[in-house]
């Protein structure tokens, strides 16, 4: 996420449902419920327990002319213990129907938690796919920072962003960033709109009703924060970087094009970030730019990200490409690992300008210890109100500690190592947790591990302490 924006934050409204009533009867539960909620320290109730999702297939009709989205949401999961009934994260919209293993299922929608009796108790390991057919004019939500996301109109189109907790607005499902799956998103639109997604574009068919459907398929593992749909009359620009990345980038009328201003130098920066932090992790990289005003954040949507306006500075599209390994590929556990999604992502910002006749990563960590704004615009903001990894709550899993005191830890372990360590911990680090989930004790314990350095010191002052390091 762009660091140089309102921070971001949502606690979702979502209630807690000790036993199930159904839609359809008065029935009671028999046997083990999966749990409403992961008890995420930040976002207790997102995500949900008792099974994990391998897939989601997400068939989406939406005209913009009136507002109206009409899905079905096709969720392959694997049952983690037995099931009676189970949860999906789910707001706003109307459900028409549920269908567990091909059989009708009772189901129960109380806040933003839509709870699923299947015909028959699900078994410890089974494979079992749930179809939930919805519509309506899907909301954004609100956060207590004013910034909106999820399902976000524009004029002459829509835009899909969730994080943490926005993509719930759109489609059912586990949508905490620990519970990852592979997507295949079609959506179908009036004839001469753009509709983008993550991943690949597989195919574009209309049909004899002047409708199009784009058919996106991404294999690799993703965090529902990450997924994305954006439509509208978008110009669309295709390409490979010179290793053979595929790129895909669509603009908002107005807002340029993707070959000019710092966009221009994206497949640059892929071959650059696969030099410093290993191969690109997924299969083709792009970016989108909605009209601005959209949003009031950049955000690292996975494998294309999403910019509200035509980025002006080349340090924000390389913050939300370097997120492609950091946060989209290595996913944090819980939100409460934020800075290894910020704090690299921000530390790559300093490393691109190290090596493009910039200031280089010292020089930023000097400005950010003497306020020295010449230096970085920012270098005088509280970076050190709280540890980077302790954020007090959900309103500051985005604010300045967990980008810049995030990438000052990242230098400390470099000061502390040597160049040759550091980036062979960096890449490392990638590539052992590539398409995962890793969490802060992961990460202290890996580094030690990869360096042969005992790091107490860096993570009991720059980490973890709560005074102001010297």
């Amino acid at each position: 996420m762009e660091h140089r924006a309102l921070s971001r934050l949502a606690a979702p409204a979502v209630a807690a449902l000790l036993a199930l009533t159904t839609a359809c009867t008065g029935d009671t539960v028999q046997g083990r419920p999966g749990a409403s909620g992961l008890r995420d320290p930040y976002f207790p109730r997102a995500g949900n327990g008792g099974y994990q999702v391998d897939h989601y297939a997400l068939d989406l009709d939406y005209d913009p002319a009136d507002g109206r989205l009409h899905g079905t949401a096709v969720i392959t999961a694997r049952a983690e213990q037995g099931l009676s009934s189970f949860n999906l994260d789910f707001s706003g919209l109307k459900v028409e129907g549920v269908t567990v293993q091909g059989e009708g299922a009772r189901y129960n929608r109380t806040g933003n938690e839509l709870t699923v009796r299947p015909a028959e108790d699900l078994k410890k390991g089974e494979v079992f796919r749930t179809e939930v057919d919805y519509s309506g004019k899907p909301k954004p939500l609100v956060d207590a920072d004013g910034s909106r996301e999820g399902w976000i109109t524009t004029e002459g189109g829509a835009v899909a962003v969730g994080e943490p907790v926005g993509s719930m607005t759109w489609f059912p499902g586990n949508h905490h960033p620990s519970d990852k799956a592979a997507y295949d998103i079609t959506l179908t639109v009036p004839r001469g709109y753009e509709a983008v997604s993550n991943g690949e574009l597989r195919s574009r068919t209309e049909d004899a009703d002047g409708r199009t459907a784009f058919a996106w398929h991404s294999p690799e593992p993703m965090a529902s924060y990450l997924a994305t749909a954006v439509i509208g009359p978008y110009k669309v620009t295709t390409g490979r970087t010179p290793s053979g990345i595929g790129l895909y980038s669509a603009v908002a009328p107005g807002e340029g094009a993707a070959g000019s201003g710092p966009l221009a130098r994206l497949p640059e920066m892929v071959e650059w970030g696969s030099g410093r932090f290993g191969p690109y992790p997924f299969a083709s990289a792009g970016a989108i730019v909605v009209p601005a005003g959209t949003l009031g954040y950049a955000l690292e949507t996975q494998g294309r990200p999403v910019f509200p306006g035509a980025p002006t500075e080349e340090e924000l599209v390389v913050h939300e490409l370097a997120h492609q390994w950091f946060g989209d590929s290595v996913s944090p556990k819980s939100w409460k690992d934020m800075w290894l999604n910020e704090g690299f992502a921000t530390y790559a910002e300093w490393l691109w300008a190290e090596d493009h006749n910039g200031s280089t990563a010292q020089e930023y960590f000097e400005a950010f210890r003497t306020g020295d704004t010449d230096v970085d615009r920012d270098a005088d903001v509280d970076w050190r109100a709280f540890p980077p990894a302790a954020p007090p709550g959900p309103e500051d899993i985005s604010a300045e500690p967990v980008y810049y005191g995030g990438a000052m830890v990242l230098h400390r372990i470099r000061q502390e190592v040597g160049d040759e360590k550091f980036f062979a911990l960096v890449r490392g680090w990638v590539a052992d947790h590539r398409h995962g989930n890793a969490s802060t004790a992961d990460f202290t314990a890996y580094a030690e591990k990869k360096t042969g350095h005992d790091l107490k010191k860096v993570w009991d002052a720059w980490l973890y302490g709560k005074a102001r390091p010297e």
